[in-house]
């Protein structure tokens, strides 16, 4: 058994985020796990750039409200307790309502072989972000 250091709060980088977005890693498993684990925070408004993960990602939602959204104009509101599994290769990008900060959990795997583990894409615009959406609730 391994306690493991804490590694410090990073601040996400503007290439792949629009507005203010933290997050702590709480694993990066090295070979042979591929395991990876983030907690992420979002201000109000804050969101992913489009992207894509090579075996899949899950959020688990832990406060505020989550939006989530997919290349084929669905957005989803998602709420404490709820959550979304993205599966690989699927385009999508996720962030924070208008008016709620939001904290999720992002899991995913590493692909073992070297090939990147997320795909970055272009930045979600306005209209994309302010699609209608449906509630978990």
């Amino acid at each position: 058994m391994e306690i493991l250091k804490q590694q410090p709060t990073v601040k996400a980088p503007a290439d792949w985020f629009t507005g203010d977005v933290w997050f702590d890693v709480i694993y990066a498993g090295q070979e042979p796990s591929r395991m990876r684990a983030n907690v992420v925070r979002f201000s109000p408004c804050a969101r992913t750039d489009w992207h894509s993960h090579a075996r899949g990602q899950t959020l688990h939602i832990v406060s505020g409200i989550a939006l989530i959204g997919t290349r084929d104009g669905t957005v989803i509101e998602a709420h404490p307790g709820d959550t979304v599994h993205t599966p690989p290769g699927e385009e999508h990008w996720h962030g924070a309502a208008r008016d709620h900060f939001m904290e999720h959990l992002a899991m995913w795997e590493g692909t073992g072989d070297g090939t990147p583990e997320t795909e970055w894409l272009e930045k979600v615009s306005d209209e994309e972000y302010s699609a209608p959406r449906s509630s978990t609730r």
